[in-house]
């Protein structure tokens, strides 16, 4: 038996072929090969068209399958992962209405702020997990009020990993951990939220059937398998959103147990046993993977939306595209930790959770024309971030959560040895990198569903340490680094009005 995962991004389409019998990766590819567009019509907007995911999807499959020796016919479970909190819309004939609106997009900050007001604070925090924010729910009361004459053509409202099966399958279905990434799950009574569709007046058949994101949800059309080269005896056996789905891929799913995640944006997502919400707002609350209402395992997520996309900026913008990551990596090895002074802050991507969902944009400071040069900018491009990340972390420790084990995966910036090290020296911990990718950790919850894996612990055991960052017996440097780099940011905080 052979299993499919598949991580629909926002940068590319991963898949991931793995062989049920051994648990061993046979092949891993992705499309396109150049990272798919945002597009970004007025400040603050992001969107891609549904379409694109699927018309890329099936050429990642074919570019898989033309480069294995595996028999189509002999894959027998599908699982999927894909980014977070965007809002596909469809009509009755199962078209895209319009484009969805993404993750990283911060038009509907207001309708948030008023669906707070109008739900409660202490209903958003004690059944929902979090302020409605930014979030799906959020997403669609923009369209409710900006759009009405495509919201009045909505048949089903769905997330990204929802459409996409439904491609597959031809059924529509969605998660308790899909529902609670776009605030639309009480986890009081472990169901929809009665009250969020009453207040926010959302007619309740507007939704997909709920199922757990380990079950069996059907399987593939016959339109579906002859477009993918695929078999109609391929179910589709599991979906997650992207950080659950990482935390997952890690092994990450008891508490006290913290996953890292630095791809285009960055994340920390830790494990709790128990409800827990930051009335903050720095972090949110969503349903774990293995979530269910007799043990409600949640994750917390710190999300940074920009990490990645801040250094790709640096890599196309400062560098140039004739300089790849690893030559960047030698040049600003040769920096002094701090940079000399450079403060980046990595914040251009979108409204930020982590600052009260205000869009503060990308900055770089301190730059002195005599003295520094590009090479700088990249240290302090990637020091940024890793601030970044334990800026968030200190978070998270105020809220009493523990900082045990974490994980992080071998596909993203966690490669850098100045990022790792960085963090690493912070925290005071170690950080383990697995050799793993979301696509594989989907793959191998489809197998546990169909019962290739007799626990999800068999099914996620065994991947190779890739390496082991530890921290240094000096942290000084870093430490005076990072605190230096927090007080312009604060000092930036206070003093600039941002839109």
């Amino acid at each position: 038996m052979f299993l499919l995962g598949y991580d629909i991004g926002s940068s590319s389409i991963k898949v991931a072929l793995v062989n049920g019998d051994t648990n061993q990766v046979i092949k891993q590819t992705q499309y396109p090969e150049v990272e798919m567009e945002i597009h970004s019509s007025q400040r603050g907007w992001a969107e891609q068209q549904p379409e694109d995911w699927w018309n890329y999807l099936i050429a990642a499959t074919k570019k898989l399958l033309t480069h294995s020796a595996v028999d189509p016919q002999l894959i027998k479970a599908i699982g999927l992962s894909y980014q977070m909190h965007g809002l596909v819309l469809l009509d009755k004939n199962k078209k895209v209405l319009r484009p969805s609106i993404i993750w990283c997009d911060s038009r509907a900050v207001p309708q948030g702020e008023r669906a707070l007001e109008l739900l409660g604070k202490e209903y958003c925090y004690g059944a929902l997990g979090n302020a409605p924010g930014n979030f799906t729910a959020s997403k669609l009361i923009w369209v409710k009020e900006n759009e009405p004459e495509i919201y009045d053509r909505i048949d089903q409202i769905m997330l990204p990993g929802d459409y996409i099966a439904m491609k597959m399958t031809g059924t529509s279905l969605t998660t308790p951990t899909g529902l609670s990434e776009g605030i639309f799950w009480d986890f009081r009574t472990s169901s929809l939220s009665q009250k969020l569709l009453s207040d926010l007046e959302i007619n309740r058949a507007l939704f997909p059937t709920v199922v757990d994101s380990f079950s069996k949800q059907g399987y593939l059309s016959s339109k579906a398998a002859t477009t993918l080269g695929l078999s109609t005896s391929t179910s589709v056996g599991y979906r997650a959103g992207d950080q659950p789905n990482n935390a997952l891929s890690l092994g990450v799913l008891n508490p006290g147990q913290i996953a890292g995640t630095g791809g285009t944006s960055g994340v920390i997502y830790g494990v709790h046993d128990q409800l827990t919400a930051d009335r903050s707002d720095r972090t949110n609350t969503f349903a774990h993977v293995n979530y269910t209402s007799q043990h409600p395992n949640v994750g917390v997520l710190l999300c940074i939306n920009g990490a990645g996309s801040m250094y790709r900026w640096i890599n196309q913008q400062i560098a140039g595209s004739a300089v790849d990551y690893s030559e960047m990596e030698n040049a600003l090895q040769k920096i002094p930790i701090g940079s000399e002074g450079i403060s980046v802050f990595p914040f251009g991507n979108g409204a930020e959770r982590l600052f009260g969902n205000r869009d503060l944009g990308a900055q770089i400071m301190g730059i002195q024309l005599n003295r520094h040069h590009r090479s700088h900018i990249y240290r302090a491009g990637l020091e940024g971030i890793a601030f970044s990340f334990y800026y968030g972390i200190e978070a998270m420790k105020e809220m009493g959560m523990p900082l045990q084990q974490m994980r992080v995966g071998n596909d993203n910036l966690f490669q850098s040895k100045v990022f790792s090290q960085t963090i690493s020296n912070l925290i005071e911990g170690p950080i383990e990198m697995v050799q793993t990718t979301g696509a594989i950790g989907a793959s191998r919850a489809a197998g546990y569903t169909v019962g290739q894996f007799s626990s999800l612990e068999e099914a996620f055991s065994g991947d190779p340490l890739v390496k082991k960052f530890e921290p240094d017996a000096d942290l000084s440097l870093h430490q005076e680094a990072y605190k230096n780099w927090k007080n312009v940011l604060d000092n930036t905080l206070k003093n600039h009005t941002y839109e």
